[in-house]
């Protein structure tokens, strides 16, 4: 698909499971499993879905993925497949190595996003798209520093540390325009400073989810992870970004979805539903 001044393509970089309850908070299990059904931990399949954006020079990755630093005891937590070597084979299909990655934006810092940012060599985390820079927004910065008890667990700072340290990270401050054709919106629900990209050419509009709806079945706005700090401010963020986004019949990118990549929204007599399945490719 082109949008504006990019070729857009997911890149798949691999799979993981997360706690079903978790996942999807107050919703009761008898409804959520209906489409995600659980393994016999309870834990549901997850895609860990990059988005690819080459145009104008550069050649842009929006989040990472899990990467390849989990020790076998996470390895067999999160039920990680893929890893490291998935996204370097994902960008190879499409004639990319991870030296010609220009821009890497971070929607944030927890580990099945920006994971990948890294890699391992010799024992030790570096950038593992060297010659990239790494948007990542200020207040969430300052925040994966000092997290609290509640989401700490989800900030590994190998992930990241090794960027500021490498003088690849760039901060960004707020909404607006970070690269050419590329902005970004922020939500607070799920963690400070969830930066969402948005890639536009008028016609078409793509926004990259993240956390903010990670799987189609969390388009009904009751549907909140149990993880996002501030659920209450999430239900908000969704009514007012959905709602622009069914009017404005935009692309909804989702980046935990297990099946479904893309989709738009329909209004109906019950409120937002998924429409019919957008190919980006």
């Amino acid at each position: 698909m082109r949008i504006g001044r990019y070729d857009v393509h997911p890149v798949e970089t691999g799979r993981f499971a997360l706690d079903g309850g978790a996942m999807f908070g107050v919703v009761p299990k008898p409804l959520w499993e209906k489409t995600n059904p659980p393994d016999e931990r309870n834990r549901i399949p997850l895609a860990a879905r990059a988005l690819l954006l080459q145009g104008e020079g550069r050649t842009v990755l929006v989040d990472t993925g899990n990467g390849g630093k989990f020790d076998e005891k996470l390895t067999s937590i999160y039920r990680i497949e893929g890893g490291a070597s998935a996204m370097v084979s994902s960008l190879a299909r499409h004639g990319v190595t991870p030296e010609a990655v220009t821009d890497v934006i971070l929607t944030h810092l927890h580990f099945d996003h920006a994971g990948g940012a890294t890699a391992l060599v010799d024992g030790e985390a570096v950038p593992a798209f060297p010659r990239a820079r790494y948007y990542v927004q200020a207040e969430h910065w300052r925040a994966a520093q000092a997290p609290t008890e509640r989401d700490r667990a989800s900030f590994f700072p190998d992930d990241f540390l090794p960027l500021q340290r490498s003088g690849l990270l760039e901060f960004t401050e707020g909404e607006g325009e970070i690269i050419p054709g590329v902005t970004v919106r922020l939500v607070h629900g799920h963690t400070s400073a969830l930066q969402c990209p948005v890639i536009s050419d008028g016609r078409n509009t793509l926004f990259y989810c993240a956390d903010l709806v990670p799987t189609s079945s969390h388009v009904p706005l009751p549907w909140i992870m149990a993880y996002d700090l501030r659920p209450l401010v999430t239900l908000e963020e969704k009514r007012r970004i959905l709602a622009q986004a069914a009017d404005e019949e935009w692309i909804l990118f989702f980046e935990h979805d297990p099946v479904l990549a893309a989709a738009r929204l329909e209004r109906t007599d019950r409120g937002l539903v998924l429409g019919r399945p957008v190919a980006v490719e």
